[in-house]
């Protein structure tokens, strides 16, 4: 049966109140939007919010949808007046018809209101506190019903908490203005006295090494990030009152809430709202029926609120460190934020943010997704942490804004005291520590040496690509994320060449729906304005895994259930995706592109599922793209095998060179004991790349290259070489991708590629081509 829009509307979700805190930008604004809400969805001509003041005694009208807004601030009453005011003092609904006739009406020529001839006012509250009222009124005269009045209670109860989490939110921006004018102010008075900087330690100098998150040089004082309040510092407690601990477990867990909101409310501003999804999934957890059952519990057989945390957190947190997963296994990183906060609210101690005065480089056990939400990251030059995950949420943020990182970092934080000077080489994974004078002066005219090549390298950011011949080359960009956009622009991509929509699905807390998704693709679409955007579908399994999304335990994940083996065992969730696409289609030219083909039967299942999707929307009467550009990854032997089959059933190929190269040769380059067999110049791999091309130049079908072979001028002058025309590629390559071009003559490319095919030796292609590329250098830029 289908259900009323009260009842509907009675259901009202904790992303409903996120959605509205999101979208608003002060408590006037979340009112207005409440109200609005309300009166479409209960379909009534007014819906207003009266709120207490602080003297807890007088209602004031803040917002209204319908009564005039010269009444907004100005009409008020005390709890006890008018109808309104009865249903404060009542603390319970009151439904009257023909409100006028009844002996508490009070009349306010301001509102206009004797136009409506019915009236619901239901009482809101901050636990057993009143806060206000929420009235409804109808020109029409409206007996309203039981389910109608329970509705309206349920929204009353949502609204209550929207209400003091918006207030909270205005009172830490208020907070935040004053600790940010009272640090200017003593800035300012520092400076006016001259008190000089603490000078960092010298003669000491150390280096430490980590892994690589995303590269650049930067240098400055360390920020040192203190260990946070942690379950090791709270005493156990014996007498416990039951009552009290379930009160001040609920107290913090809605404060925990509230911040949690704030988080995900800064976030989305500051990057994007897929940045701050985790936020979201943060909320998700704060809201789950059998965690909060699991700490109540706890509390129940006499545990303080404390224990009761640790212990319900150990466990997941445990759960979580034992999955094999990467994905999942950084999960718990999210459990141990979330309770931490928890805690800190419990003991009433906040989780204070390190105060950033300077720029500099900070430094952390780890940084989590609170911390890089709440951090002034225009003053993060670059981030060092202990623990060593590179797909953590703050190291994806840190990718985001650009940030040099490196991870994995051990004993920094007993070898770097605040302000010391370092140098953060994240290019090749070194930190420096007090580095000695001439480290110094070495880094320095290094990092003078990049500002002068970014400065030239930014003369090519409009240009198009080109040898130094005029032969035109396309370079396009690998995405994932929206803050991608902006960084791929500013480098001059013709476009996207790989869209990884599995990023997005990995930032939430479940599978976005056909509207979400196709919203998420019609921005990527729309920001490039005209240039093509090739969409990859989802590409999960092997070392991308989805926390809600139950995957087997394989011994080889790599080789098992993965990519579109995945997608056609799920085709419900596959035509969903498929039909966004293709929504997002008709906002610019966009490409569909399916990953681990590995023959023709897979394909033609694709595009069956094109076909399905497609007359899906024609019968729902729904825009779409017809005769998208279809095309498959070759990324597996097979695959290459079939080539000439697979290009009669395709528009395009996309190599993807990263996965092709480790399938090839059996070596997988993140396995230290491999690592050195993956080998971009072997000559069965350049073999491969001249074979699939010629079968894709004979048909008439579009080839991109897609992999780190791309952005690398020792492959590149071989590929171009081959005759690609067309790569996809981070974008920060992309400039010193089209200046190296501009040095390259087309009769050098095919002089290479041809030599390097007649070699059979690895070692012997190397040479040569470093050789070519120091005689390209020594030719076009004489010293």
């Amino acid at each position: 049966m289908t259900k009323r829009p009260t009842e509907r509307l009675g259901v009202t979700t904790l992303e409903d109140i996120s959605t509205l805190i999101l979208q608003s930008h002060d408590l006037g604004e979340t009112l207005n939007n409440i109200v609005s809400l309300v009166a479409k969805r209960m379909r009534t001509e007014v819906c207003s919010i009266y709120l207490l003041e602080d003297d807890h005694q007088t209602l004031c009208l803040r917002a209204s949808k319908g009564l005039s807004r010269k009444a907004i601030g100005k009409v008020s009453m005390r709890i006890g007046e008018g109808l309104t005011g009865m249903a404060a003092e009542g603390r319970r609904p009151v439904a009257i018809q023909e409100p006028q006739s009844h002996p508490r009406y009070r009349y306010f020529k301001e509102t206009g209101e004797e136009r409506f001839h019915s009236f619901l006012g239901i009482p809101l509250f901050d636990r057993k506190n009143p806060l206000g009222v929420i009235a409804i009124q109808t020109k029409e005269t409206r007996q309203f019903s039981s389910e109608e009045i329970s509705a309206l209670s349920t929204i009353a109860f949502q609204v209550s908490s929207i209400v003091i989490n918006a207030r909270l939110l205005d009172s830490i921006r208020t907070q935040e203005e004053e600790k940010n004018r009272f640090a200017r102010e003593l800035e300012e008075t520092r400076r006016s006295m001259a008190e000089p900087v603490p000078a960092a330690e010298v003669g000491t100098e150390t280096a430490l090494r980590g892994t690589v998150a995303y590269p650049g040089v930067v240098s400055g004082p360390a920020h040192v990030m203190g260990e946070r309040l942690g379950f090791a510092d709270i005493l156990g407690q014996e007498g416990v009152e039951v009552e009290e601990e379930r009160q001040r477990l609920e107290g913090a867990l809605e404060k925990t809430r509230i911040q949690t909101l704030y988080l995900e409310k800064r976030v989305a501003e500051r990057l994007s709202e897929d940045d701050a999804a985790i936020f979201h999934s943060h909320l998700m957890i704060l809201e789950d029926r059998s965690f909060i059952d699991k700490l109540h519990r706890e509390v129940d057989e006499g545990h303080s609120a404390p224990y009761a945390l640790e212990k319900v957190l150990s466990e997941y947190i445990e759960a979580f460190s034992r999955m094999e997963d990467a994905y999942l296994r950084e999960r718990a990183v999210d459990m141990e934020d979330i309770g931490r906060r928890i805690l800190g609210n419990l003991v009433g101690q906040e989780n204070h943010v390190l105060q950033l005065k300077q720029p500099g480089i900070l430094l952390a056990r780890e940084i989590l997704p609170s911390d890089m939400a709440a951090l002034d990251h225009e003053q993060i030059l670059g981030i060092v942490t202990e623990a060593g995950e590179q797909n953590s949420h703050a190291v994806i943020m840190a990718k985001s804004l650009g940030i040099p990182a490196i991870v994995g970092v051990k004993g920094a934080m007993k070898a770097v005291k605040p302000d010391a000077r370092v140098i953060l080489d994240a290019n090749s994974g070194c930190l420096y520590v007090n580095p000695a004078p001439h480290v110094i002066e070495e880094y320095s005219r290094l990092e003078q040496d990049c500002s002068r090549e970014l400065n030239r390298l930014g003369e090519y950011r409009d240009l198009p690509a080109q040898t130094q011949d005029g032969t035109r080359i396309v370079l396009r960009a690998n995405v994932g994320l929206v803050s991608d956009i902006d960084i791929a622009l500013r480098n001059g991509a013709e476009g996207v060449g790989l869209y990884r929509t599995e990023f997005p699905y990995m930032a939430r807390g479940n599978f976005p729906d056909r509207h979400d998704q196709y919203l998420l693709y019609r921005k990527v679409v729309e920001g490039f304005e005209g240039h093509p955007v090739t969409i990859r579908t989802l590409d999960i399994g092997g070392d991308k895994a989805l926390p809600y999304f139950g995957h087997p335990r394989e011994d080889n994940p790599f080789m098992g259930w993965r990519s579109v083996r995945i997608s056609l065992d799920n085709r419900d969730i596959f035509a969903t995706q498929i039909e966004a696409i293709l929504m997002a289609g008709v906002h610019g030219p966009v490409k569909l592109l399916f990953p681990m083909i590995s023959g023709l039967e897979e394909v033609r299942a694709c595009r069956a599922l094109v076909a399905e999707a497609e007359e899906t929307l024609r019968k729902e009467g729904i825009p779409f793209a017809k005769e998208i550009p279809l095309g498959v990854m070759i990324e597996v032997p097979a695959a290459v095998q079939m080539a000439p089959q697979l290009a009669r059933e395709v528009d395009f190929f996309a190599l993807g060179t990263n996965d092709l190269i480790q399938y090839m040769l059996a070596a997988d380059r993140n396995n230290p004991l491999v690592s050195k067999y993956y080998n971009p110049l072997h000559p069965a791999i350049l073999q491969v790349l001249r074979d699939v091309s010629a079968v894709a130049f004979s048909q008439g079908k579009g080839l991109c290259l897609c992999g780190e072979m791309a952005s690398d001028p020792l492959t590149l002058v071989v590929l171009v070489g081959m005759g690609i025309r067309e790569f996809s590629m981070p974008a920060p390559f992309i400039p010193r991708t089209k200046a190296f071009l501009s040095d390259l003559s087309l009769d050098l490319a095919r002089e290479a590629a041809r030599e390097v095919m007649t070699m059979t030796d690895s070692i012997q292609v190397r040479d040569y081509l470093l050789k070519v590329l120091k005689e390209l250098e020594q030719g076009s830029r004489p010293q």
